[in-house]
Parts: C-alpha cells; sequence; structure tokens
C-alpha cells in the first residue's frame, strides 16, 4: 500500500514536471526558428542582455536584436497567451456543458470576432481598429447567445447551446456579405488570410490591451476550478452542494468569453484548440478540473507554440495558423474517438 502510493506521489511529480517545462521548451524553441536563422546562443545572450548588464552585449547585430526582441519575443509570447487561453475556455465549456463536443467558440465568439475583424479590414485596415473590433464584437455574439437563453427567465443548457449556434450562424453570414462585397484585390485578400489565423503582425503593442483581460480571465477560472467539478456533476447535484448554478455559469461564460475573444483579436480564427486538447488533458491526467485546469493551460500553449514555429519553418511562405490547427487536429480527434473512448471519461 505505502509502495503504491509512493509511486503515485512520483507519477504526479514528474507529470507536473513536465507539464511545466513543455511550455517553456516550446516558448524557447520559437525564438530559435524562423526563416532567419540565429544561433541559440546568440538567442540566450541577447534575452540576458536585455535583464543583466553584459560586456558582450554590444557584440549583438541591431538586426539581430531586433529580430528577436520585437518579433519573435512577442509572438512566442502571443502564442503562448492564446494556446492557454483557448485550452482552458475549452475545459471550463466542457464542465459547463457537460458536452464533450463542446469547445471554446460554442457561443459563437469566434464567428462575431471574425464578423469585427472582417468588417474593421473593410472599412478601416488599420491593425488597432481591426482587434478592437473583433474583441467588441465577439463579446456581443455571447451577450446575444445569452440573451436569447433568458426568454423564459431561466438558462437551460441546451437552450444556450442552440442559441450560440444560431448566433455562430448568423455572424459567419455577415462575414460572408463583407466578403462578398469587398474588393477582390485589395480588401478581400486582408480578410480571408486574417480568418484562416496567424501570429505574424503581433506585437508589444497588439499584447498590452489584450494581455490584461486574458490573464485576469485565467487566474479566476484557475482560483474557481474546483467548482467545475461541482458543475459537471448536473445541475440538481450542484445546486445540493451548495453551488449557485446560475452565477457560476455567469462567471465561466463572462471569462470564457474575455479570453476567447482577446485571443481570436490576437491570432484570427484558430480551431481545435478548445476541443482537443482538455480532450488530451482528460486523458493525460483524468477528470479532476483542480490538475486539468492547469495541465490545459500548459498544454494548449505548448500546441501553439509548436504548430506556430511549424507554420513559420516548414516553408518559405507562412502557412495561416488554423489551417495547421485543423489539419492536426481532425485526424487527432478521430484517433481520440478510437481509442476505446477514453477521451470520454468524466468520472
Amino acid at each position: 500500500m505505502l509502495k503504491r502510493i509512493l509511486k503515485e506521489i512520483r507519477g504526479r511529480k514528474a507529470s507536473t514536471t513536465i507539464l511545466i517545462l513543455l511550455p517553456i521548451l516550446f516558448f524557447l524553441l520559437s525564438l530559435f526558428v524562423g526563416r532567419y536563422q540565429i544561433p541559440p546562443d546568440i538567442v540566450v545572450l541577447t534575452l540576458i542582455s536585455k535583464i543583466l548588464p553584459i560586456s558582450q552585449s554590444h557584440n549583438i547585430p541591431k538586426q539581430i536584436e531586433i529580430t528577436i526582441i520585437q518579433v519573435r519575443l512577442p509572438r512566442a509570447i502571443a502564442a503562448t497567451l492564446v494556446g492557454a487561453t483557448l485550452a482552458l475556455s475549452g475545459t471550463s465549456f466542457q464542465a459547463l456543458f457537460r458536452n464533450p463536443l463542446v469547445s471554446s467558440q460554442i457561443l459563437g465568439v469566434a464567428s462575431g470576432a471574425g464578423f469585427g475583424a472582417a468588417l474593421a479590414l473593410l472599412l478601416s485596415g488599420d491593425l488597432v481598429i481591426v482587434q478592437i473590433s473583433a474583441f467588441g464584437f465577439g463579446m456581443v455574439a455571447v451577450a446575444i447567445s445569452y440573451a436569447i437563453s433568458r426568454i423564459h427567465k431561466e438558462t437551460p443548457v441546451l437552450t444556450l447551446v442552440l442559441a450560440g449556434m444560431v448566433v455562430g450562424a448568423l455572424f459567419s453570414s455577415l462575414t460572408s456579405l463583407v466578403k462578398y462585397v469587398a474588393d477582390p484585390y485589395e480588401r478581400l485578400p486582408s480578410i480571408v488570410f486574417w480568418l484562416m489565423g496567424s501570429l505574424s503582425g503581433v506585437s508589444f503593442k497588439e499584447l498590452s490591451w489584450s494581455f490584461i483581460p486574458m490573464i485576469a480571465s485565467c487566474i479566476i477560472l484557475v482560483m474557481v476550478r474546483w467548482r467545475m467539478n461541482v458543475l459537471s456533476l448536473g445541475e440538481e447535484e450542484a445546486k445540493a452542494l451548495g453551488v449557485d448554478v446560475e452565477k457560476m455559469r455567469i462567471l465561466v461564460i463572462s471569462c470564457c468569453t474575455l479570453m476567447t475573444s482577446a485571443a481570436v483579436a490576437i491570432a484570427g480564427v484558430v480551431g481545435w484548440v478548445g476541443l482537443v486538447i482538455p480532450h488530451v488533458c482528460r486523458m493525460l491526467v483524468g477528470p479532476d478540473h483542480k490538475i486539468l485546469v492547469p495541465a490545459s493551460m500548459s498544454v494548449g500553449a505548448a500546441y501553439i507554440l509548436a504548430v506556430d514555429s511549424l507554420a513559420r519553418a516548414v516553408s518559405t511562405v507562412e502557412i495561416p495558423l488554423g489551417v495547421l490547427t485543423a489539419i492536426i487536429g481532425a485526424p487527432f480527434f478521430f484517433y481520440l474517438l478510437r481509442r476505446e473512448r477514453l477521451g470520454w471519461r468524466w468520472k
């Protein structure tokens, strides 16, 4: 018995260590990878020179310093945040709706944000306006979904999901209308490329305003992650255990909407992350959300960092991020379906 307990403790420590080191490893790797090859020692030296005064810093070429600090570093930070927030949002929604097919885009936030970005690209083209518009319309889409579900002064889960599907379809149609009226030579290519997802234009300026809602929402959901175990039992059981289901539902939806809207505003529409990563982590660490929530954030961050590095390195022309996540995510999800249904374990 004692040997078994010690073995489990060692296993948990090993899993925790791996989950902590995994995003760190891929974060450093993303700084090395790119069309402009930079030796790893130069990358490390450049990063250290920004923190500590070292004598070798003046030997670093200015072009290399700009590439690492102003191009690759904000992109790596954005990939970490986008992956962690999309995975956490998917995990939270799957617990809230008790549905393994739910993802971070279930309430129409991605479709709303996509329409907002497309509209801003059609009318303005300024990157800041595009991101603000995407963030705002993502919030509006979820607000409409929630308002529709409250017709009968309650918020049934099924009604909320159906409302999200309707609102998502509506904003997808509006996005198609925007693409139809856009100039096919100037505006349409930029709209299509943005909707496919990319981190190529991210800078510290864009990260500065989206960082706060993403981090704040992550902290709140991590703090209440134990309540997700109660929500996953069902509404009646949660009420019997003293949880205010309606307030908890509003809190989870609000945090997930903030995170997903900010992620879509930064990276465009990146699918399959909030659907696949929670199942992978559930197979690795089990269904306990006290462990599953931080595990999903870690694996999600590492996944987007790896996919973004692949998008930059696989060819001379950068592949859209959303295209790669779909190509990787769809077959892997089919693999999860065939793996003795281990991805669907909730208890």
